[in-house]
């Protein structure tokens, strides 16, 4: 755990960039952009053939997850590359909402045995929030969720009920699909059937809940940063081999500034998320802090990013062949994924003791 005055270390270990290229070599052969747009269209982009091969194969599942409960007791900073690689690709797998948030969320609660399942592949949990819940959200007992990320793809479901935490097998729920905006990470609506294993009391489950949304939104930071990222340096590419008036389009002065300001944002996005996954894995005590930063930061990054590559692709940008509304769309549903920009303000304000203007 970092001391006082312990300075946060924002460079990539050896490790982590021998995690990275496996990542960044299994999508590349297996998902890259522009077969993603074809198979967008289809019933489901899921693909679990390339799940299995990155939550078993190279392990990305059990990253979080001790070595003793069969993980591979790495930390969130390592669960960060293989986001940011995820967010490049814009990659239709639930890693984030069953290797992050459903894990850190059976970890906290005492639930080993499944989160060791979930660590070798076999199973995808979902935490049964609406996909919008950032840290701090207090569940409804209402039976039923709307907006719940990835569902379709579970076999077990988080539910939360008034007296605790229970592990309930998704062909006992009702699951009912929604049209989402990111069709990468489907949506659907989830009404509990009761049943299951309570794996939590109340008192547990709600600790639980608050750690796996607050892991949950620290490490999506790094899943944007890869977005805003891959938007980058693709319209750096695309402006570089466009030509008007018989000179590459980026060569244009008002084009030069555009993306060396987006460059500039992008390097402090990086900067943002590195820090959200250091204090996530160190177990600081201002967790709570760098991860509102980041979220504030990264996700209006993405945005941008996303909408820069759009414009500056001109007419081929819009056009669904191109993978850029992808990205877009990605970094629209992020914007408001795991608590809204506004609701990381807030909470960053009661932090740092700085209430917001009524």
């Amino acid at each position: 755990m970092e001391g006082p005055g312990a300075m946060t270390d924002l460079l990539y270990s050896e490790a982590e960039s021998d995690l990275r290229a496996a990542v960044r070599s299994l999508l590349a052969g297996r998902a890259a952009p522009a077969d993603l747009t074809a198979r967008v269209e289809e019933a489901g982009a899921h693909d679990p053939a390339l799940w299995k091969a990155l939550a078993t194969d190279i392990g990305a599942a059990g990253l979080l997850v001790p070595e003793k409960l069969g993980g591979h007791g790495a930390s969130h900073r390592e669960a960060a590359v293989v986001l940011e690689e995820l967010g490049r690709a814009v990659t239709p797998v639930p890693y984030l909402t069953s290797s992050v948030v459903a894990t850190e969320t059976l970890l906290a609660a005492g639930a080993g045995d499944l989160a060791g399942e979930l660590a070798a592949g076999r199973t995808v949990a979902v935490l049964a929030v609406p996909l919008s819940a950032g840290p701090g959200h207090e569940p409804a007992d209402t039976g039923t969720v709307t907006g719940v990320a990835d569902a379709a793809r579970a076999d077990v479901l988080l539910v939360v009920r008034p007296d605790g935490l229970y592990a309930v097998d998704a062909a006992d729920a009702t699951i009912t699909p929604l049209t989402a905006l990111d069709l990468t990470r489907p949506l659907a609506t989830v009404t509990d059937g009761g049943g299951g294993t309570r794996v939590a009391d109340a008192a547990t489950a709600r600790t639980a809940v608050r750690r796996g949304l607050l892991a949950g939104a620290g490490l999506l930071a790094s899943e944007q940063l890869g977005v805003a990222e891959w938007c980058l340096e693709e319209t750096v590419r695309h402006t570089r081999e466009r030509h008007q008036f018989n000179r590459p389009v980026g060569s244009f002065q008002s084009l030069k500034h555009r993306m060396a300001r987006l460059w500039l944002e992008v390097v402090n996005a990086r900067a943002a998320a590195r820090s959200a996954a250091d204090a996530l894995a160190t177990g600081s005590p201002e967790a709570p802090l760098a991860v509102a930063v980041a979220q504030v930061y990264c996700s209006r990054v993405a945005v941008h990013a996303a909408e820069e590559c759009v414009q500056l692709h001109g007419g081929i940008g819009m056009t669904w062949e191109h993978p850029a509304h992808l990205y877009l769309k990605r970094a629209k549903a992020d914007q408001i994924a795991l608590g809204s920009a506004g609701h990381h303000k807030d909470t960053l304000a009661g932090l740092v003791d700085l209430p917001a203007p009524a």
